[in-house]
Order: structure tokens, then sequence, then C-alpha cells
């Protein structure tokens, strides 16, 4: 997939486990894990707002495209 999440790295940077930012965003620990690794179909918006709201950050830091 060409698409990529870098919540990982978001994460490190951040010096946040997976489940402080799922209790702090709102969703549950395995749903993280799907968007993490990148099998996810899709994100709501709401999900990606709250994802750049807990991580203060943009959504380009959150999502790449790589051909």
């Amino acid at each position: 997939m060409p698409i990529i999440t870098n919540i990982d790295v978001m994460l490190a940077r951040r010096k946040m486990s997976s489940g402080e930012l799922a209790k702090e965003v709102g969703i549950t620990p395995a749903n993280l894990s799907i968007l993490k690794c990148g099998k996810a179909k899709a994100m709501r918006l709401s999900t990606l707002e709250s994802l750049c709201r807990a991580l203060d950050c943009q959504p380009g830091d959150i999502l790449e495209f790589k051909p």
C-alpha cells in the first residue's frame, strides 16, 4: 500500500506509549494497532484530527505517500 502511517515515529518523538495515545484519542488499542501497521483501509477525519491533537502534529507528519 503506497500510503504509510508514521504513528510509531510520532509516538517515539513524543515519548508516548500506544496505550496512552489510544486512551487520549478515544479508540481501542487494537484499532490503534491496525492504524499503526498499515492494515486499515480507511481512517476517519475525526480520528486523524484527534491523533494530530494528541501528538501535536500535522496530518502530513502521520500520513506519507510512497509510490
